[in-house]
């Protein structure tokens, strides 16, 4: 019973308000939280997530750490019986897709960017984005003594210290460590701060001076000292056929083309690597996974370019797995792969947009199961309907239920998006009760279904070479059942 139990049984989280911690770094009403947690609870809710907001945390100056309010945040947690995943929030909240709070980087980290704009990401245009520094100064020493690197390692050193009791009753399973744009591994190329709109195909963000000076570096080393970065891949709101550069047979198909766009998506897989090594040598040692989170960018996926997947950093072709080497990078660090959109179906999408979130969803679970990692997820708009649970029912187990010795694939965990008045509802939580209930298989609340060990250090560095060759051939990905076989019923 034990092993089928384990096979089926997927646990799942509900993300917390952006703002339960406020503006500021206050946690403002626990009594109102404490009832809606215990109601979660009550269903058989395996766990939270929250984003713990370096803004908050170090806001006041370099080094100087405030966690109060998140230590009552957790206890509360703990008392409840809930785990945690622990988002290291290295980005800004505002100017994405569903965030109604504003929590800026820390002021002095601000004040830097006054004087020194090129610490930010920037577009063809110039203009700069302050959502997350730019991974062209990630071993800069430009912050007060401290590279960004050595900021983002001494804040989880502090977390650690800080909730030392909490990780040693090892209720913290997961820190997914912020990566880019609202936490996800990628360039933060489609902002609605600067005029994007869905499903524009969004811009390059490497014109800041230390991107463009590793690029010229780059191209000069391969013997094309004249190869500047591109000049023709339009702006945000432009279909690929508006440009030259993703256009039919247009740039990225050419050698130059080619070479910008493994040096722009190698860029990023190497910035993961760089912070989840430093992660696990803060974390080595716990009983926690690590996490990285991948943005699910399904507009255009059904374009022969992908542009607005190119943009962003993931190197996806028809003929090209642009997820695998980031799923063989994470192998190093026994880290999760997290990813969005798994409540989408292409055909809510519009046609014109040429979106596919069902093959995107297939391809990205298929590249971590590959790579033998822990594959999560997440929805990526809130939603509280039938169709869309059983869509992450089936992305959750797509060949179904395993019978006893059977080994079949399945997602690690799912996490909700998001805790909110509306998903407490009479009409809308009934159904989340059920589908609670389904991801686990029809079986009841299991208190210790997640038996982590102690995360080992991280494996020796694999040289970019080798994670992407993984990206080679596209393999097709793991057949899908065209349903779920334990759906929730509408009432």
């Amino acid at each position: 019973m034990a092993s089928t139990l384990r096979s089926n049984y997927v646990p799942i989280f509900v993300m917390l308000p952006l703002g339960v911690v406020n503006v500021n770094n206050v946690f403002e009403d626990p009594e109102t939280l404490e009832k809606q947690l215990k109601k979660l609870k009550e269903i058989g809710v395996d766990g939270i997530m929250v984003d713990v907001w370096w803004g908050l945390i170090e806001n006041k100056g370099p080094k100087q750490y405030d966690w109060a309010a998140y230590r009552s945040l957790f206890e509360l947690l703990v008392k409840i019986g809930l785990k945690i995943q622990a988002i290291m929030s290295f980005h800004q909240c505002g100017g994405n897709v569903g965030d109604i709070v504003t929590i800026p980087l820390p002021k002095w980290v601000l004040a830097i960017g006054d004087k020194v704009p090129d610490i930010f990401y920037t577009n063809r245009s110039g203009t700069r984005n302050p959502e997350y520094l730019s991974i062209g100064v990630d071993n800069e020493n430009l912050f007060q003594g401290r590279t960004p690197v050595q900021i983002y390692s001494d804040y989880m050193k502090s977390f650690k210290n800080a909730m030392a009791g909490i990780f040693e009753a090892g209720h913290i399973t997961d820190v997914e460590v912020g990566l880019g744009p609202a936490g996800e591994l990628r360039y933060s190329s489609y902002p609605e701060t600067q005029g994007w709109k869905f499903p524009g195909i969004g811009e390059f963000q490497c014109y800041d001076k230390y991107l463009k000076a590793d690029f010229k570096a780059a191209a000069t080393k391969a013997g094309h000292p004249e190869w500047d970065l591109p000049d023709n891949a339009g702006t945000y709101n432009d279909t690929p056929g508006d440009t030259e550069f993703f256009a039919t047979n247009g740039t990225y198909r050419t050698e130059k083309g080619r070479f910008f766009l493994t040096w722009y998506s190698n860029k990023l897989i190497e910035h993961g690597d760089q912070i989840l090594e430093e992660a696990n040598k803060v974390f080595n040692g716990t009983k926690t996974r690590l996490a990285a989170k991948v943005s699910g960018i399904h507009w255009w996926f059904k374009d022969q370019s992908h542009a607005a997947e190119l943009t962003a950093g993931y190197y996806n072709l028809d003929d090209r797995d642009g997820y695998r080497p980031l799923a063989r990078m994470l192998t190093r660090h026994y880290g999760t792969l997290d990813f969005t959109c798994l409540e989408m179906k292409d055909s809510e999408q519009p046609e014109t947009a040429k979106s596919g979130p069902q093959e995107l969803v297939q391809q990205v679970l298929s590249a971590g199961w590959r790579e033998v990692i822990d594959v999560a997820g997440e929805n990526a708009l809130s939603r509280y309907d039938a169709t869309a649970y059983n869509q992450m029912l089936l992305n959750v187990r797509p060949n179904g239920v395993s019978k006893e010795g059977e080994r079949k694939p399945k997602m690690s965990a799912l996490t909700y998006l998001r805790l909110s008045e509306d998903l407490l509802s009479k009409e809308n939580f009934s159904l989340f009760a059920s589908f609670v209930k389904k991801m686990h298989a029809d079986l009841d609340y299991v208190p210790n279904i997640i038996d982590l060990t102690p995360l080992e250090r991280s494996k020796p560095k694999i040289p970019i070479e080798k994670l992407v060759e993984a990206a080679t051939p596209k393999l097709e990905p793991f057949p899908w059942d065209s349903e779920t076989d334990l759906p929730v019923e509408s009432s």
